[in-house]
């Protein structure tokens, strides 16, 4: 089972703002994005999907449309796969902030919410929730081989982080140092007999 996932585009805004399940625009169109992707995807021989998967908010779902188009495949939207709620913080600079209150986020990683949206557990929890449906799902395909056509996902950054941690068994404070660039991809593969997940690339 394989499974590749796509962080969206450069949005339309400046540097520095906290947007994470607001719903921003693309800094360029999506036709201009999915055209580089393809042809990344096909340099890094990343088989064509049978099925592609995208968060609902904008800046991944006009990606996955025109990718979709791209492949002929069906698409589908999931919430579970919208980037974390940084509840009162969405929208504003992070440098606006009260440093108090990043502090103390960053003290209690997992469980603070001083902004009134999701912890990062209950963000984690949500993802997760996803990931084991999907991975349920793909399990009573008739397509579950190893040779069938892998998943793409079109999502954040921080579901990405999410699910490679969860796959990977590494804590999600660490995977928040690796680098993930705009229409970075992250190419997961499962063994079917050991069930064992491996990483082929990372921000490809």
């Amino acid at each position: 089972m394989d499974l590749v996932l796509i962080r969206h585009p450069a949005v339309a805004l400046d540097p520095g703002v906290c947007y994470g399940d607001s719903d921003v625009a693309l800094a360029e169109s999506a036709e201009v994005s999915s055209g580089a992707l393809a042809l990344k995807l096909a340099t890094l021989q990343v088989p064509a999907p049978r099925v592609l998967i995208s968060s609902p908010l904008t800046r991944c779902a006009a990606l996955a449309l025109k990718l979709a188009n791209e492949f002929g495949c069906v698409l589908s939207h999931d919430e579970r796969l919208k980037e974390m709620n940084f509840g009162a913080w969405e929208l504003h600079r992070w440098d606006a902030i009260d440093r108090a209150q990043l502090d103390d986020w960053a003290a209690h990683f997992e469980y603070a919410r001083a902004h009134g949206g999701e912890s990062v557990a209950q963000f984690a929890a949500r993802v997760h929730a996803w990931f084991d449906a999907f991975t349920q799902t793909r399990e009573r395909s008739p397509e579950r081989s190893s040779e069938c056509s892998p998943a793409y996902v079109v999502t954040h950054a921080g579901v990405i982080r999410a699910i490679a941690s969860r796959v990977l068994d590494v804590p999600l404070a660490r995977c928040l140092h690796w680098s993930l660039d705009m229409t970075g991809l992250v190419w997961l593969r499962r063994n079917d007999e050991t069930q064992q997940w491996s990483l082929v690339r990372w921000n490809a």
